[in-house]
């Protein structure tokens, strides 16, 4: 069951990437870095070819060349991943033909990327990518030992200054800004998507609450000693992490079980292991 959510999400993120493709950054000719951006440049002189079909082309090269110089480290989900994204851009094109939802340059720079990066930012929160030109980062970390993140920015860059001397310096430079919007976007979408509550309770009910969490909730929670900086009396410190919706079922039942309990409330962007995500290295 859990495999088969990680692949309706993997689906849902491709669904959105290929919407951004094909609603806003195709028809406006922004090629925002990625092998969509060069099969957007590449379309731009053969229109007869479909950028999914160019995508598909390509991601079948890269990752021949993956598997021959760097070696099977590609997981089947990011196999998934890049040929359903390629698939979906296909479909939509012989499904949908209709033109772009605006040919304002800075709306489709901004719109685009903002629908791409949420897309993106679901697809790697499950573990995967979509390939493309992160396998042409990985090679360079390979063979020039440059930082994957500088590697990729770097193959972006690329893409978009092409992108600038076939198509004009306005559209160089707005694919430029996409790339700069997506990357902060994607970071932004993965710790929305992963945000928990640390909680900290101090309160003579804490057997009751931990009882709750435990049973209730269906999560572990951690008790540590403690003694009261006033009263030097013993003392018991309930710790736990859960998702929102958890933390407000648990603040209700502190609330009518002890009003005067003394909580501690954090955000925390990211937490593995116990009931959340898998450690993946």
């Amino acid at each position: 069951m859990k495999k088969f959510k990680e692949f309706v999400l993997i689906t849902l993120g491709d669904i959105l990437v290929a919407m951004s493709i094909k609603f806003f950054l195709q028809p406006n000719k922004i090629a925002a870095g990625g092998t969509s951006g060069i099969a957007i440049i590449i379309n731009n002189f053969f229109k007869f070819i479909p950028v999914g079909v160019l995508m598909i082309a390509m991601d079948s090269i890269l990752f021949i060349m993956a598997m021959i110089v760097i070696g099977s480290k590609f997981g089947f989900k990011t196999l998934y991943a890049s040929f359903c994204l390629s698939g979906s851009l296909i479909l939509m094109d012989k499904l949908i033909p209709y033109g772009p939802l605006t040919k304002n340059l800075l709306l489709a720079a901004v719109f685009g990327t903002f629908l791409s990066a949420i897309g993106m930012g679901i697809i790697f929160n499950q573990n995967a990518s979509t390939g493309g030109t992160d396998i042409i980062a990985k090679i360079i970390n390979k063979f020039l030992h440059i930082d994957i993140g500088k590697s990729l920015l770097l193959v972006d860059f690329i893409v978009t200054l092409f992108a600038g001397v076939t198509m004009g310096a306005d559209i160089g430079m707005y694919s430029l800004l996409s790339v700069i919007i997506n990357g902060f976007m994607i970071d932004f979408v993965i710790e929305g998507l992963n945000v928990c509550k640390q909680v900290m309770v101090i309160s003579p009910k804490n057997k009751e609450i931990s009882k709750f969490i435990m049973e209730e909730l269906d999560r572990g929670c951690t008790v540590i000693a403690g003694k009261g900086g006033y009263t030097l009396n013993d003392t018991y410190i309930l710790y736990c992490v859960l998702s929102r919706s958890e933390f407000i079922k648990l603040k209700q039942f502190i609330k009518e079980t002890d009003s005067k309990a003394f909580i501690t409330v954090s955000d925390t962007r990211e937490v593995l292991g116990n009931g959340f995500k898998d450690i993946h290295i």
